[in-house]
């Protein structure tokens, strides 16, 4: 289970970080990040928000998926400390394909993601 300080549960923080985050897709799910977090967020450690939409699947489905996803995102954070910065915001979209998908894979898409993003945010001037 994903603590509640590490969940983004304001709708203008998902905005911000969709629209001004690094975007980063995999075939399962689809990444937004920004790793120096938002202009008024705290450092109170990352933040993320999942998005789960019924083209996944009936409620059944999304449910279960959220928790992989959330159970993802926790290991993610208490286990590497250079995948997420203290300030990082992402926003996790999941994909149809995703219901189908074990938790190992999520995982690993889930890191190639945010290293992409982290790759793309170095190249940009």
């Amino acid at each position: 289970m994903l603590p509640a300080r590490y969940r983004m549960t304001r709708s203008t923080d998902f905005g911000v970080t969709v629209r001004q985050g690094i975007r980063a897709v995999q075939p399962d799910i689809v990444v937004h990040a920004l790793h120096d977090g938002l202009p008024d967020g705290g450092d109170d450690g990352p933040k993320i928000g999942l998005v789960v939409s019924k083209s996944v699947g009936s409620a059944v489905q999304r449910h279960r998926v959220s928790r992989r996803l959330r159970h993802v995102a926790f290991h993610l954070i208490n286990a590497d400390a250079s995948d997420l910065g203290p300030r990082a915001r992402v926003v996790i979209r999941a994909l149809p394909g995703s219901r189908d998908a074990i938790s190992s894979r999520l995982e690993s898409e889930l890191r190639t993601a945010l290293k992409k993003t982290r790759a793309q945010k170095q190249s940009r001037p």
